[in-house]
């Protein structure tokens, strides 16, 4: 069997312990080569994890390995660059989210990909899970009826990240909503299919962050805080549907962390994780589904990797594909245009 060659760009904690974890587990690939901007995180890395050789220079990397298969996994503002070099080498990409930093990005990204009739999937990975798989079978069979309302929550306390570049807007393109409320945002949209979009209205502020400087996730410089640390938004269906999407970084609320989404139909509702389905009876809570806890994170990301290696291999497999991506990258850029402007904007 002649296994399918498998590069990694970036080498940071979802590098290693989502997509060379996984490839690692699957006989079909071999991964290469690691390519990293610093040349001791690039060894280190390769060494780590068994990888033969490992680059500072991704053309470089390219001309030699001539790889089948590439994982993004570097800063927000790279994407669009590493996903575009690599299908323009004629490679299958999975990218980490968000596809990019601007939607016309992320539909060249898409349309490269349609060109050259390559794999281009993105690591939306709560998608995959057992919950959301439940839910949009039970949405195509009806269950719910019309879902006209929809409360997608990706909301922390007391989270903003301590490492990287997460409170640098030209690095991350903005905060919580570009970094976790896309998740539940494509977990979301994934549920209900994937409907058009009308409007979007929305307003973030920023009362934390730039004040506080340790959280449940280390420390940071409130002087060089410069994202978002609270989104809110409401995208409006074309078929007259609502979504409500809550985000955070930093937020006095209870809950230390809230992943998850509620769906309002007529004849049912719902909540994503762990996945239930209810009703009412005469003034009565009918439980319809109910799943005794989520899958863990870890196992998301396992299947979505899993799917990801399938496509490749030829397999007819469900992937957080360009298109959606371009829809996700569409959304975000209207949403944090709408909070700017104080205006709806229409798509």
């Amino acid at each position: 069997m002649v296994k399918k060659k498998v590069a990694i760009i970036g080498g940071g904690q979802i590098a290693e312990n989502v997509h060379a974890a996984y490839y690692k587990t699957r006989e079909e690939v071999e991964i290469v080569a690691v390519v990293s901007r610093h040349a001791d995180s690039a060894r280190n890395f390769a060494e780590r994890n068994g990888i033969p050789r490992y680059y500072t220079d991704a053309a470089e990397m390219y001309a030699r390995e001539n790889p089948d298969i590439v994982s993004i996994c570097s800063p927000n503002r790279f994407h669009f660059e590493h996903v575009m070099q690599a299908l323009e080498a004629g490679c299958d990409v999975m990218c980490e989210k968000p596809p990019a930093i601007k939607s016309e990005e992320a539909r060249m990204m898409m349309e490269t990909a349609e060109k050259n009739n390559r794999v281009l999937a993105y690591n939306f990975h709560h998608r995959f899970s057992d919950d959301a798989t439940l839910l949009r079978e039970k949405v195509n069979e009806g269950v719910f009826g019309d879902i006209y309302v929809v409360k997608a929550q990706a909301l922390r306390r007391s989270g903003v990240p301590g490492w990287g570049s997460f409170t640098n807007k030209e690095a991350q393109g903005g905060g919580p909503l570009i970094d976790i409320g896309v998740h539940m945002l494509d977990a979301a949209l994934y549920v209900l299919g994937y409907p058009e979009v009308e409007k979007v209205t929305a307003k973030m502020f920023q009362k934390i962050g730039n004040k506080k400087s340790k959280g449940t996730f280390g420390e940071w410089d409130p002087s060089k805080y410069e994202v978002e640390d609270s989104f809110f938004g409401f995208i409006e269906f074309k078929d007259g549907g609502l979504l409500q999407i809550e985000t955070s970084f930093a937020l006095n609320i209870k809950e230390s962390s809230i992943m998850n989404v509620e769906f309002c139909g007529e004849r049912a509702g719902a909540s994503l994780f762990p996945a239930q389905i209810y009703t009412d009876h005469e003034g009565e809570l009918v439980l319809l589904e109910n799943r005794p806890e989520a899958d863990p994170s870890s196992n998301r990301h396992q299947k979505s990797m899993a799917a990801f290696v399938d496509k490749c291999l030829g397999k007819n497999v469900m992937v957080a594909d360009g298109k959606q991506g371009y829809i996700i990258q569409q959304l975000v850029e209207a949403l944090y245009l709408s909070a700017e402007k104080g205006v709806s904007i229409s798509l």
